[in-house]
This record gives structure tokens, sequence and C-alpha cells, in this order.
């Protein structure tokens, strides 16, 4: 018996949970499912029905991605992404990721659906996200990751949410005044870990063999 994850492809939080475990090199059973159509497993084990989320064998079920990327983690963790015996530089990598997820991912969702949100045109959602990319600008001029010489948990946490801004309108990216980040993002999507995990899953169906990933 391994471990369930139930994951979406293109989900960046399914991403960077799949990154962080193949990482690891942890096997699971690799669910793959589709958000307009869930599996009642899923809504049994976690009835918010968002992916990704870890069924453990003791029937622990862990239902956030940065918990589940600590999960596997914390049991490999061969180049120290984690750097846990740093304290700052761990707390540097949690308020990184944080922004992020808080503040960042609303800013995405805005400019990717801006016709949901009618108060202001696409450019100003674009703009206020634009504002993240230049921290990371900033601090990629001075390293090659974002926080290190060498990828931490931030840069896998944080590079899905990136490639996802990027593809809204790749015309504006390729020409947006970037070029650190592009070439940070550009190293974590050609990585053979990133092309691994984003292989073409097949839907799980109840009754399917299991599919071990990675």
């Amino acid at each position: 018996m391994l471990p369930i994850l139930y994951s979406f492809r293109r989900c960046p939080y399914a991403m960077r949970a799949r990154m962080a475990i193949q990482y690891s090199g942890i096997q699971v059973e690799l669910r793959e499912i589709v958000l307009r159509n869930k599996p009642a497993a899923l809504l049994h084990a976690s009835p918010k029905g968002t992916v990704p989320v870890l069924v453990l064998n003791n029937g622990q079920v862990i239902e956030q991605s940065r918990e589940i990327m600590h999960w596997a983690l914390e049991q490999h963790d061969p180049q120290q992404w984690l750097c846990k015996e740093n304290e700052a530089l761990s707390k540097q990598i949690a308020e990184l990721i944080n922004h992020n997820d808080q503040i960042f991912k609303i800013h995405l969702d805005q400019y990717k659906y801006a016709d949901r949100y009618p108060a202001h045109p696409q450019e100003y959602y674009r703009s206020q996200g634009e504002l993240f990319l230049h921290d990371l600008e900033t601090r990629l001029a001075q390293t090659s990751f974002l926080l290190l010489h060498q990828i931490c948990l931030a840069d896998i946490a944080i590079f899905p949410f990136i490639r996802q801004f990027a593809s809204v309108d790749p015309e504006w990216f390729d020409t947006a005044p970037y070029p650190k980040l592009k070439q940070w993002l550009a190293f974590l999507c050609n990585s053979a870990d990133y092309q691994s995990v984003m292989q073409k899953f097949s839907v799980w169906q109840s009754g399917d063999l299991p599919f071990i990933f990675p």
C-alpha cells in the first residue's frame, strides 16, 4: 500500500507537490482527476474537493500542497531544499512562499480571469502582479536562484505560478524586462524533473490498476 496522491496535471499547487515527491524519491499512487468531475473517493477523503490531496497509509489526509511538500522533504531532502539548519533562511523561504500564495496568487487570478473582475482592465491586474516579478528579478540579479545559488523550496513552490502568469500573454512576457526571471523560469521548466512530472497522466477511475509515481 502506497500513499495516494490526488492531482490535476496543470494545477500549479499540484505541480509543486509532484515536484517535491519526485525529488524526494518517495513513491505514491497517483490519481489524476478532472476538476469538473471529481471522483467520490477524493471528496470522501477531502470534502473541499481541491488538489493536491495526499492520503497516507495510516488514513491521515494532507490537503495543502505546502504541507505535502514538507511531508516529502522531511523524509528525504538530499540537496537540503528545506534549509533546516539555517533558521533565518527557513524563515525567508516561508515568507516568500507566503507572499506568492497569499498576495501574488490573487493578482494572478485577476489577471488571468480579468473578465470576472470588471472593476479594472487586465493591464491593471498585470501591473499588480508585476510587483512580485520585480522583487524576484532583483533577487535573481544577486543569486542564481531566489534565495541561494542553488535550488531551495521557495523556487519549487513559486515557479509554477510564475509560469502560469507568463502564459496569460506570452508575447507580453517575452518582451517584459525580466531577463533573470525568464532565465530562471526556463531552467526550471526545462529540467528533467519538471518534464517528468508534467507527462500526461490518464484520468483515474475507481477500479483502475494503481499508477505508481514517480
